[in-house]
């Protein structure tokens, strides 16, 4: 593929500009048509906003709070508010407009200063589930006017809408992410030596990037895609994409500089390097892909679309990289440099030097950055998560300032009643009984259907929705229902709404944390046995895994709740997290720390299998690829880190899990302590059972059986034995017949 995608170079990147330029007009004729919300399926929430869509569509669409505030009392701003009310009671579309001078929904604040009335919409404007109908943004649009009209009628009055009709979507990147992509120039500059050789991985990842994201939002057009996903996907895709360029291209670049010809050292590079991007590229997409196993909708599709981004990143990688080198030829050879003393060398012999302080010194480090992970509270994320100065942010502050945070995480309780003489009664003394329960602040409305055989409880608790106490009281008011429809004569007691939907949605990605870690460290084991044909690399890599997880998280727990850097890193609110973050960060760094693991320990096994050296297969390979790996480390930091000061609420933690995860793994775990505990197991670390090596499948990872292969049998024909006090290994069968001793 290599070989001829490089003497085809104008046609192969015609074909991919040409596939940019059609997924590109596709986009423009059809627009981001992006999801807002959170879906599961499986729950009682979700089930209670179905029933309530068919059987109460008045209060099944979005709704939205509307804050009057005044400095004196706001009695006396009554004649304003009322015209408000009324005239947003006409607006089509929208089902009803509470009263807070009225009794039973009274919401004037206890210092009589603010006034809070709701907004309700029907199924017209907007779903139970959140999503916006076509009539939301025309909705909007006239609440803003009534708004601003009244405060213009009445000076003294404040006016602040929740903003959570027709709220619209986007991609919700800056500027800002760019600071990756001169970082990544910055050190592929630096790396490679040459302008034209780093400007080549920054142009194929931006291509993949394109053609991925393109194609994310012509999907979108199908299937339900959350507006994060995007922003995760390009994250990984820009990381990524410019690792593996950079990867063929430094392989290329060593084939140039011993004189090969340009498009054969291009189909080497593809043959050797392209072949480890590949197996790394497919560790990530599997991993990706494992999202699935949480069996949640939404989580799935962001698994399955980053996992595309990541292919097409593979894909340009092994295609459009190999037909530039064709094209810019020998201008990509590196320029003859005197020979100077290598630093991985020092490095790799510093650690080594005494390998268990090595080792210790490592798990005490991440130890220490682990110390805040069991302080990380996962939720989904509000109003209160959005950047200060918005108008969702600036009223839902306004809201819990003047009457706490539960006014903004109401909760909703639905049920049939039986027939009675008096629903009414029913739904006010369940309301009642419910009032009573520990944790509400409130029974904001309480109403049966219009044909009274429907019952709707709104509730105000007395916290937030991401506190634990909120949580509880969903609990109880569920523990709570079957005594409910015994004592009032209901049937089919739900909670459900915003604030119970995000719960559920928090503890169903909760329970699947377990399952999805099972799977992910499974894979790690079976693919490096594999590649590596042998048993203690795998464990190894796995527990390093853990211990980059660990310090990634502990990061978020620091940040985002002790509140260290909050305001460094412009973190708009500390507290919950996104409910997702951890199988995120899971899926995404596992695939990453596989992809340092095979280019660094595939070129160790190289050594391994010519000379039978322990320590000197530890120290060669670690030389030969420790800067190439160090580049591409540092890229996908800067790539991750840029989307931290500026990033959606969603994807903030998110950015910097990653970017502490692939510090630590990157060097700490690979480059430290797997060449410590590989100096520390010897021989031992390259062993595997005979039988077990038999029935593996060989995968060849960097090329063993191409272009190198016959000089490497040469080589190995004259093997030196031992060197470190270690005899040679017991050659067993395997990949190409050299496997790793027995």
């Amino acid at each position: 593929m290599g070989g001829w995608t490089a003497s085809h170079a104008k046609r192969v990147l015609a074909g991919w500009l040409l596939l940019m330029i059609a997924l590109g007009g596709i986009v423009a004729a059809t627009g981001m048509n992006l999801a807002t919300t959170y879906k599961v399926t499986g729950t009682e929430s979700m089930e209670g906003l179905a029933v309530m869509a068919k059987r109460l569509p008045q209060a099944a669409g979005a709704s939205e709070q509307v804050l009057f505030s005044t400095g004196g009392d706001i009695e006396g701003q009554r004649a304003a508010i009322e015209s408000f009310i009324g005239k947003a009671r006409k607006i089509e579309g929208v089902s009803t407009v509470t009263d807070p001078f009225a009794q039973q929904t009274r919401t004037v604040s206890r210092d009589g200063h603010h006034a809070l009335i709701l907004v309700q919409t029907d199924s017209s404007v907007g779903e139970a589930a959140g999503e916006p109908g076509p009539k939301a943004k025309a909705v909007s649009k006239e609440l803003t006017q009534l708004a601003s009209a009244t405060q213009k009628s009445s000076p003294d009055l404040t006016v602040q809408r929740g903003a959570n009709i027709g709220n619209s979507t986007s991609i919700g990147m800056s500027a800002t992410e760019l600071l990756g992509l001169v970082i990544a120039a910055i050190v592929l500059i630096v790396t490679l030596g040459s302008v034209v050789a780093a400007g080549a991985p920054l142009l194929t990842a931006a291509t993949g990037v394109a053609i991925g994201m393109l194609g994310m939002l012509v999907a979108a057009n199908f299937i339900d895609i959350n507006s994060s996903t995007p922003v995760l996907a390009v994250m990984i895709g820009l990381a990524v994409g410019i690792d593996y360029a950079l990867f063929i291209i430094s392989r290329a670049r060593e084939y140039l500089a011993e004189g090969v010809k340009p498009k054969e050292a291009a189909a080497r590079a593809n043959a050797t390097a392209g072949s480890a991007v590949l197996f790394a590229g497919g560790t990530v997409i599997v991993a990706l892909c494992g999202l699935a196993v949480a069996r949640i909708p939404f989580l799935t599709v962001m698994g399955l679309s980053a996992a595309a981004m990541v292919a097409v990143a593979v894909l340009v990688a092994v295609t459009a990289v190999p037909a530039l080198l064709g094209l810019l030829g020998g201008r990509l050879a590196p320029a003859k440099r005197k020979a100077r003393k290598s630093r991985a060398r020092g490095w790799v012999h510093f650690v080594t030097r005494v390998p268990a302080l090595t080792f210790l010194g490592v798990v005490a480090i991440i130890g220490f950055l682990a110390v805040p992970l069991d302080q990380v509270r996962l939720a989904l994320p509000t109003n209160g998560n959005e950047p200060v100065g918005t108008v969702q942010r600036d009223t839902y502050d306004a809201i819990s300032r003047a009457y706490g945070q539960g006014y903004n995480s109401p909760i909703v309780v639905v049920a049939d009643i039986k027939k009675s003489g008096n629903p009414l009664v029913q739904v006010t003394e369940t309301a009642g009984a419910i009032g009573k329960l520990d944790g509400v602040d409130k029974v904001s409305l309480a109403t049966p259907s219009p044909d009274g055989s429907f019952a709707f409880i709104q509730i105000i608790p007395k916290k937030g929705q991401a506190d634990p106490a909120t949580t509880k009281l969903v609990k109880e008011i569920r523990d709570a229902a079957p005594g409910l429809e015994k004592r009032f004569g209901l049937e089919n007691v739900m909670v459900t709404g915003h604030t119970a939907v995000a719960i559920d949605i928090a503890a169903k990605l909760s329970s699947a944390i377990l399952p999805f870690g099972i799977v992910v460290i499974g894979l790690s084991i079976v693919l490096l046995l594999i590649v590596f044909r042998s048993v203690a690399i795998p464990i190894i890599a796995s527990l390093g895994y853990l211990l980059s997880l660990a310090a990634g998280m502990g990061a978020v727990g620091a940040v985002f709740e002790w509140g260290w850097a909050a305001d460094l890193l412009n973190v708009s609110k500390v507290g919950a997290v996104i409910s997702f973050l951890p199988v995120i960060v899971m899926g995404v760094l596992f695939g990453l720390a596989m992809d340092y693991q095979v280019f660094l320990v595939s070129r160790m096994r190289e050594v391994w299998l010519r000379t039978g050296h322990a320590k000197l297969a530890v120290r060669e390979g670690f030389e030969s690829s420790a800067k190439v790996v160090t580049a591409a480390a540092v890229i996908m930091i800067g790539v991750f880190a840029a989307f931290i000061p500026h990033g959606m609420p969603a994807v903030k933690p998110i950015a910097l899990a990653l970017t502490v995860g692939v510090a630590v793994d990157a060097f700490l775990v690979r480059m430290t302590l797997i060449p410590a505990v590989m100096a520390m197991l010897g021989r031992k670390a390259w062993w595997i059972p005979r039988w077990l090596d038999r029935i593996l499948p060989s995968i060849d990872v960097e090329g063993e059986t191409g272009p190198d292969a016959q000089a490497r049998e040469g080589q190995d024909a004259q093997r030196p034995e031992g060197g470190d006090s270690e005899s040679a290994p017991t050659v067993a069968s395997g990949a190409n017949g050299r496997s790793a001793g027995d």
